[in-house]
Parts: structure tokens; sequence; C-alpha cells
């Protein structure tokens, strides 16, 4: 009687050998000769199974199952460093100890460079975020920029991290006629616009470097006029043609000694520790001490979350948001070792393929703001997807690479008759999306944290691809916990929002009538219809500073108020920009388009958009 190879017991013993499944065949084979001899043939407990016929048949996959399992290539080179540390007799564990001890001690000496220190003058060196101006958005900063202030007659050191030149601004920001959107916020050359990053700024002038950071002093340099756009150290700055308050300069400082930012230093110190850990061991277990050493190296180097505004340092916040994070997201990969990465990993002796695909796919994805940081897609909301340039582009590629992935390892399920149990799984999440989709009052967000374990599951397989696809997005589940927190997977409106326009209703003025009977200056008299609905005033800017709110006070009838006066002394030579928005119950809500005041006294209108 010819034998039918044996079935496995469980799922779970997936994780061996092809080998190991060819020696189940041979001795299968034996027994049924042996069987045969001596007239009592051993029947293949699966000759019970009765299997479903047609469709569903047919979705339970081949019969067999063909188990995957990865033969290395150049199998005696991949298995040469689990050789020579046998040869050795040295124990894996000191030696993960051993690794672990000097990546920890090189890790903290660098971060020590981020401990205060102060200049020549005895103060603190202020730490500085990629995004910290000196003047805030909209009406911020009060009228005529009072909670700003001071204006000039202050310096201050300050230290920048590295790769400020990729952070833009992600929702619209007046500057004078214009409204400048996804670009490093940096208005002027040599001297800068209040609102201004400093720390872009200050790679714009030269002080610093983007792949290292640095140190610089800002000097307030008070009012000035026209600030000239040029590009340089690639980033091409703003021109704005009329005045602003408040302005500053940005010059080297070399009283005392500043670090650089030690992601650049650092990167190869852990890399090497978890190539170390990766190829050393054939046990899945490594997943974890490699987990922590990236997490760490991105709560703390590669992609730290912002910390205190103007701090003398950063570590204190760092350390606090490291130890709130790691915890949960070590129970989350525990879940995830037990269900997909043991798998994926048990009894693989291709150590180096492991340590390329997966442990590379691994930093790839810890590395996001590197990696995928040209990839134009900031968020996925339908407001992002509309504003950003190539963003559709960008999401209908990325889905067409995905369809195509998601085939590919859903055809490797369906030769391990496991297509039907994860089809059940998927269907379970995407129930639960719409679900998510149907509450009224809040938005569905996938962060890329949620992506990562979503499609996690989908990688429990031993094929190469899918170590690729695990390691990338176990990398992006790190980066998004340790950069980005446990954001919330249902969002309100408002939350969402963030700094973006509330699509408001805003104000539209008659064209101003003029007055030049005051001496030495000229005065723009404005008023405004009567508005539609209950509003309680409107906020004016003028060159993106608020110089008044206009009340209507008592229930007076709007057409009776009187017309908010601009005066401005008849030899200025600089246009002026002018905005309103309404006010609401203590809210500003959205400036209109910008009007124009021509020096030579004409107006232009805003425009309704």
């Amino acid at each position: 009687m010819q034998s039918l190879p044996p079935i496995r017991k469980s799922h779970d013993s997936n994780d061996g050998d092809i080998n190991t499944i060819e020696r189940a065949d041979e001795e299968s084979g034996l027994l049924g000769r042996v069987g045969t001899r001596i007239g009592k043939p051993v029947l293949p407990t699966h000759n019970f199974i009765t299997r479903k016929k047609g469709f569903w048949g047919l979705l339970h996959g081949p019969e067999p199952p063909r188990v995957h399992a990865i033969r290395p290539i150049l199998a005696t080179l991949q298995r040469s460093p689990i050789r020579l540390l046998a040869s050795r007799g040295a124990s894996t564990k000191r030696l993960f100890a051993a690794i672990l001890l000097v990546w920890l001690i090189t890790f903290t000496l660098f971060l020590s460079a981020q401990l205060p220190i102060k200049d020549n003058k005895g103060e603190h060196v202020i730490n500085l975020d990629c995004v910290d101006t000196l003047w805030r958005r909209n009406n911020e900063c009060g009228i005529d920029g009072i909670d700003c202030r001071p204006f000039n007659h202050r310096t201050f050191a300050f230290r920048c991290p590295a790769k400020c030149i990729d952070v833009k601004i992600l929702n619209p920001r007046h500057v004078g006629p214009v409204d400048v959107n996804y670009r490093p916020l940096v208005i002027g050359n040599g001297t800068y616009r209040g609102d201004s990053f400093i720390c872009a700024s200050a790679i714009h002038s030269g002080v610093i470097n983007d792949a290292t950071g640095g140190c610089g002093r800002v000097k307030l340099t008070g009012n000035q006029d026209n600030f000239a756009s040029t590009k340089q150290h690639g980033i091409e700055s703003i021109s704005f043609d009329s005045h602003f308050p408040l302005a500053f300069s940005v010059t080297s400082d070399d009283s005392f000694r500043c670090s650089s930012d030690p992601r650049s230093a650092l990167l190869p110190v852990s890399l090497l520790a978890t190539i170390g850990l990766a190829i050393f061991s054939t046990s899945p277990l490594a997943f974890f001490p490699i987990f922590v050493l990236i997490f760490a190296h991105v709560a703390f180097v590669s992609d730290p979350p912002q910390a205190s505004h103007w701090n003398t340092t950063v570590l204190p916040d760092h350390l606090s948001m490291f130890a709130k994070r790691l915890p949960p997201a070590i129970f989350i990969a525990i879940f995830m070792y037990r269900t997909t990465i043991k798998r994926t990993l048990s009894g693989i002796t291709a150590q180096f393929e492991k340590a390329f695909l997966w442990l590379g796919g691994f930093w790839i994805g810890a590395l996001s703001n590197y990696t995928f940081d040209w990839i134009p897609l900031s968020r996925l909301t339908a407001h992002d997807l509309q504003q950003q340039p190539g963003a559709k582009l960008a999401l209908a590629i990325i889905v067409m690479l995905l369809v195509f992935i998601i085939a590919g390892q859903a055809y490797s399920f369906w030769l391990e008759g496991r297509v039907v149990r994860y089809l059940g799984l998927y269907g379970v999440f995407i129930t639960a999306i719409l679900l998510s989709l149907a509450i009224p009052g809040v938005n569905l967000r996938l962060h890329h944290y949620i992506l990562a374990l979503l499609l996690l599951p989908g990688t429990s397989l031993q094929t190469r691809s899918s170590l690729l696809y695990q390691g990338i997005l176990l990398g992006l589940f790190v980066n998004g916990i340790a950069r980005w927190d446990f954001d919330s997977v249902l969002q309100t409106s408002e939350a969402l929002r963030g700094d973006a326009v509330l699509e408001s209703r805003v104000p539209k003025s008659f064209p101003p009538t003029f007055d030049t009977t005051t001496g030495g200056s000229a005065a723009a008299l404005f008023t405004w219809p009567r508005p539609v609905g209950t509003i309680d005033g409107i906020s004016v800017l003028v060159n993106d500073v608020e110089r008044s709110r206009v009340f209507n006070d008592d229930g007076e009838d709007w057409g009776k108020m009187q017309p908010w006066q601009w005066e401005r002394p008849l030899n200025n030579r600089s246009d002026e920009y002018f905005r309103w928005a309404f006010l609401w119950n203590g809210r500003t809500l959205d400036y209109s388009n910008a009007g124009t005041l021509f020096a030579n006294g004409t107006w232009q209108s805003e425009i309704v958009s």
C-alpha cells in the first residue's frame, strides 16, 4: 500500500525546517512497506478526515499542506556564527549580556552630551525644537504682539537637533498676501521675520549643519522692513515686502562647547549591536532585546518626541516619555511574538539572510522619518489628501503595492492550508473598521502603529518576503509608539484639525475711505456689512499682526458702528496686507484672504475663495 505524508498535529509545529518534514515522509513510507510485508498495513490518520469539496474545499489549500521553511543559501557560511560560538565554548546568554552592556555604556556616554550647558555669560543654552519660533501664528501673540515681547535688545544661545531641514508646516500660514504650506517656515535672508523657524533659519544662514544640528546665538532686532527670499543650504526662504515688529538674526558662538546631535554617531553603534544579537542566535527570543534596543534608539536618538518648550535639556522629558511608552509596547510585543513572530523566526539557520531581511526591514521601518520621509503623505485624512500635493498619487501607488503583496501572502497561506483562518481574522478587522467609520462625532485615524498591528498577522510565514515585511511593520510600530505614543484610533474633528483652518465664514470689508486731514499721516477707514448669525466682533490683522478687535457690544447695529481706523505715514513706501476674522464665544475663527493697501494709497479687496 502506498503511504501518504503525515499531517502535523497542530499548526504551531510549522516552525520546523523543511528537512524535518522530508524525514517524516521517509519514515512514513517505511512504515507502509513494513506493514505490507506482514499483512497489517498501517492506515494514515488523515484518511479518516473528510474534506469538503467545491469552492470551500479549494479555499483550504492543497492536500497535504506545503509548509514553508527557509533553506539557507550558502548554508555553511550562514551557520558559521553559530558554529564559531559553539567552538569557543561561549554562552549565548553571556555574549548577549556583553553586547547589551557595551551598547548601553556607549549609548549613555553619547547621550550625556545633551546635559545642560552654559554660555560665556553663565546663562543656560536653550534647547529648541525644529518648529520653535519667537512669534506665534495669527493673533496668538495678542494685540500689537504684546504676548511675544520683547522685540529687541535681547540675545540668547540655543541648540538645535539634527534633521530640521525636513520639518515643514502642514497647514497654511499667512505671509503677507499669500498662504504658504508644506515647506520650512523661513522668511527673510540674514534677518528673519519673527515667526520663522529658528533652527531652519540657522541652517539657511549657514550657522548650523542639518546633519548634525548645532548651536548658535539669536539676536532680536525689532521692527524690520523687506525680507528677501534666497535659496541657501537646501532651504528656499520666503519673501515679505513690508514691515514686521519682530525680527532676528542668527550668528555663530564659539564661547562655549556645543556637542553635535548624537544620531549620526549612535546609529552604527545600535546597528552593530542588533546585528550581533541577530546572527549569534537561532532562538526567536532574540526578538525582545532587539525590540527594546531599537525602541530606545528611536525614543532618544533618531526620532525623539518633542520636549518641553525652550528647556535647558531634553533628557528628563525623553526619559519620562520612554518610561511611559515602553511597558505597554512590551506587552503588545509579547502578544505579537506569541501569535506571529515566533512562527516566522523559529528554526531559521539562515543567519545572514535573517539579519539582512528581517533586521534590515526592522531598521527601515524604525527610521521611517528618514526612509519614508520622501513620500508626500503626511497623514491619512481626507483633508490632508486633498491639500497636500502628490498625496493622492502616493496613496494610490501604496494601495496597488499592498494589493500585490497581500495577494502573494494570501497564496502562501493557501499553500499552508491556513488562508481560511486568516480570511476570518481580517474579516473581523474590516468589520471593526467599518463600524468605526459609522460612529458619529469621531473620525477613524489609522496611525502607522495601527496599520502595523493590522498587517502583522499576514506575515506569520517563514518565507524571505515575510521576513522583510514583518521587519518593516515592526519598525513602523516602534517608530509610531516611541515618537507619537498610543494616539487614539478614534479622534474628534477638533483634535484631528490641530492648527488647520476651521472652514468657517470670514468677513469681507467694504472698500475703505481715506482721510488725509491728519498731519503727516493718512487714515484708512474700514467698515463691514452686518454678518449673518450671532457674531461678537471682528479681529483685524495687518501684516499678520493683530492690530485691533472690533466688538458689537450691547446689540448695537453693525451699520451704526464707528469705522475702524488705520493710520500710516504719508511717506510710507510699503504695501500693507489686511485680513479679518469673526470673533465668536471668545474664539477667533478663520481669517480672510488678504486685502492690499498699496503704497500709493489704492486698495485691492480681498479675493473671496
